[in-house]
């Protein structure tokens, strides 16, 4: 088998609950900061639709706040409220329908207070309502499903996470009781977009606070875990690791991925320095791939079924046509990510 045959397996449809997809990129949300009081205008527009038009099979958004007053603390992050976002929202999805594309939102709260503590049920009650709100205004502007950021230490993680949720109700105690605030954020959005429209939610062990820190040690508590999130309504599941290539727990080569998916059956996205890895590309210019960081050990995860879909970050970030330069190994084209890369939107 050579190297162009490899890759195509990244590029084989998908099918999942009225998720169709070409190939099995997806395109990582990633927070750029380009939306000018929170409204993404004709630029937000074009960078997403060059993604689409050069082969990624779903783009996930960066991440877009939802209407509360501690939704963002930065700057220039979309919002997913108000007449004139939505409406640059809109235009956002007939671009990349129009190139051929599939898209989701990722609906996010920060959790700029930090403390789930400080928010009192009537709080949490309009916190989830929110989230209801914009996946409705989703399907309504016609996305194809929508990720619920529930990973990297905001909001809805930090309710998982024993370390920031010390509460004594019931939203707080044992790993179980706290998922109570992620299902009901499911439970609502599933209750606002009908029982077809596709949910992903975002998941992560590791915190931006704690690149070790872990929900879950065992197999075992991750299966307690995922449990309710699964009978709250979620459909796929994007498992954030920093390395795609690290197993979970020790005794297994599985990733984050591979486990979820083992234990739940549902669908899972893979994503962690996909591309970035120097060994990654000495495949395309080596005799052979031989480490298990490269793209090699990932089509092999991928061709056993550890995983259904990869994502992708920072390539896309300086390089809209990295898919297909992978799929018609066009690896001499591919543009280097650099830090410089973030200060435009290109």
């Amino acid at each position: 088998m050579n190297k162009t045959q490899t890759v195509q397996s990244l590029f084989q449809p998908f099918s999942s609950k009225n998720m169709d997809l070409a190939n099995r990129i997806v395109m990582a949300p990633m927070t750029r900061q380009f939306s000018p009081n929170g409204v993404p205008g004709a630029d937000v527009a074009a960078y997403y639709r060059r993604r689409a038009e050069n082969g990624v099979g779903l783009i996930v958004t960066e991440g877009t706040v939802i209407n509360h007053p501690d939704a963002s603390n930065i700057a220039n992050v979309p919002h997913f409220y108000g007449e004139e976002a939505l409406a640059g929202w809109a235009h956002v999805v007939a671009e990349v329908h129009e190139a051929g594309g599939r898209i989701i939102p990722q609906l996010w709260h920060m959790g700029a207070r930090g403390n789930v503590g400080d928010y009192t049920e009537t709080e949490i009650a309009a916190i989830v309502e929110a989230f209801a709100q914009a996946a409705f205004e989703a399907k309504r502007i016609g996305f194809d499903g929508i990720e619920i950021h529930g990973a990297h230490g905001y909001l809805v993680d930090q309710f998982f996470w024993e370390k920031t949720n010390t509460r004594t109700d019931s939203y707080g105690g044992d790993m179980v009781a706290r998922t109570r605030f992620a299902v009901e954020v499911v439970e609502a959005c599933r209750r606002a977009v009908g029982p077809d429209f596709p949910i992903v939610l975002r998941i992560s062990q590791w915190k931006a606070s704690d690149y070790t820190a872990k929900l879950a040690a065992t197999p075992e508590q991750l299966e307690q875990f995922l449990a309710p999130l699964i009978a709250a309504g979620v459909d796929i599941f994007h498992c954030s690791t920093r390395r795609f290539w690290e197993p979970e727990f020790t005794g297994s080569e599985l990733n984050f991925a591979g486990w979820t998916k083992k234990l739940t059956g549902k669908p899972t996205i893979t994503v962690g320095s996909v591309g970035l890895d120097s060994d990654f590309m000495s495949f395309f210019t080596e005799k052979t791939g031989s480490s298990n960081t490269g793209i090699e050990a990932l089509i092999e995860r991928l061709e056993r079924q550890e995983f259904d879909l990869v994502a992708v970050g920072r390539p896309f970030i300086v390089d809209p046509a990295w898919a297909i330069k992978i799929r018609d190994n066009r690896t001499a084209e591919l543009i280097p990510f650099t830090s410089e890369a973030v200060k435009t939107l290109f």
